[in-house]
């Protein structure tokens, strides 16, 4: 059986949505950019020998809408590729890499395009975005987002609303999910800040060693602006600095901005091939997709996704956590980060190593796409062999990925 392997990664810098450095560039523009990238690290592949493009977006609609994906592969030339938009929210391209291997794995293709984009600042209508809006969800979470918006008032204990009798509201606030694994699992609000820190802190050295000079493909503005680098790390941030910081989604809550992830603008891509089609290239890949898990939970606690995500993919791949030499949990709030972290026994120095999403931040469609790259380099660069990527996704859901340098 064939193996699927990754022979180029690329990213783009991401921009801080509506004030950051990529706030011009529309969605399938950019995706197309950072593809071309990704093709031009393989010279010798033939672009129209692609079995299918598969781009994630976790709101595909206005300009990232009409099937993105195959508006792309004409965009750049390659009417004779087909392609497929993909949503599974944050983890969109996550799954698209999954599918990749999958049909790698079945026998159905040789090469594929694994994407993702997200411009936040490009979205027609921001209002309320992040926040429940009633008139887009079924009468039946009504009396779940009530409790909701009850818990966030009072700052009460969190409990399932399953136990309540009521179905839990699928995309409540992001940020009262966060809110309520803090209380869940008691994580304080200060170890929150340490790990906001902490990503600030890493970022900013690995920024200044060059380690994201080699996954970057930068992005050329209309004016001729080159954009090389990250919008979001801040140079110097203390615990003295965050800790001044007041919550964001609950009165006396725990989450800040400076212990969760920004809005943003960003794309990646991988190039994901079977190992005999690279061999007959005389190619060298990067990296090989040994497993992948998806899981899914209670919504109004997804940041805990990772944990049975990864659980299915470390078993799949026959191996413990102890066996990963690196991991990386994406940032999309530090409390769930550190909650899936201690549920896995991870070891946090071998986590996020570079900074992870509060610092660099998360374009939704793209973050999959984007850590897969991130890890690759933080292996090469570490010189070590197994990597663990994970997330948590909107609505109550996990994913994971067992990656095994190559090269």
């Amino acid at each position: 059986m064939a193996e699927a392997v990754i022979v180029a990664a690329a990213r783009t810098p991401i921009g801080r949505a509506f004030k950051g450095s990529l706030t011009s560039v529309r969605p399938d523009d950019m995706a197309a950019g950072v593809i071309r990238a990704a093709l031009d690290q393989v010279p010798g592949l033939d672009p129209t020998t692609v079995d299918d493009l598969y781009l994630g977006c976790a709101e595909p609609w206005g300009e990232h809408g009409f099937n993105m994906a195959r508006v792309v592969s004409v965009m750049l030339g390659l009417d004779t590729v087909p392609g497929s938009t993909i949503n599974r929210f944050c983890a969109s391209s996550v799954q698209t890499t999954r599918q990749a291997f999958h049909a790698i794995k079945a026998g159905e293709g040789e090469v594929f395009i694994s994407a993702g984009v997200e411009c936040v600042s490009r979205y027609a209508d921001f209002k309320g975005a992040g926040e429940s809006k009633p008139e887009w969800h079924n009468p039946l979470f009504a009396d779940a987002m009530a409790r909701t918006k009850e818990t966030a008032r009072t700052n009460a204990t969190w409990t399932d609303p399953r136990e309540q009798g009521l179905i839990p509201d699928a995309y409540i606030a992001m940020g009262q999910t966060a809110e309520n694994v803090a209380t869940s699992l008691g994580i304080p609000r200060e170890r929150q800040d340490e790990w906001g820190v902490t990503s600030q802190n890493r970022a900013e050295k690995a920024i200044a060693e060059g380690v994201f000079e080699r996954e970057i493909a930068p992005v050329t503005l209309a004016d001729g602006t080159v954009v090389s680098t990250d919008d979001g790390p801040r140079p110097g941030v203390t615990m003295e600095k965050v800790s001044q910081l007041q919550p964001v989604f609950r009165e006396d809550g725990t989450v800040t901005a400076g212990n969760c992830c920004p809005l943003n603008d960003g794309a990646a891509a991988l190039v994901v091939m079977s190992d005999t089609r690279a061999k007959e290239l005389g190619l060298r890949p990067l990296a090989r997709v040994v497993s992948t898990g998806v899981s899914a939970l209670s919504p109004e606690i997804m940041g805990l996704g990772p944990i049975e995500a990864s659980r299915q993919a470390l078993a799949r791949a026959g191996m413990t956590i102890e066996d990963m030499d690196l991991y990386e949990i994406n940032e999309a709030f530090a409390v769930q980060v550190l909650g899936s972290a201690d549920a896995l026994g991870m070891d946090y120095e071998r986590l996020n190593v570079h900074g992870g999403a509060i610092a660099l931040g998360h374009p939704f469609g793209s973050t999959g796409a984007r850590i897969s790259t991130t890890l690759i380099n933080a292996l090469q660069t570490h010189d070590k062999q197994f990597g663990l990527e994970t997330m948590c996704v909107g609505g109550g859901q996990g994913m994971a990925i067992v990656l095994e340098r190559l090269s």
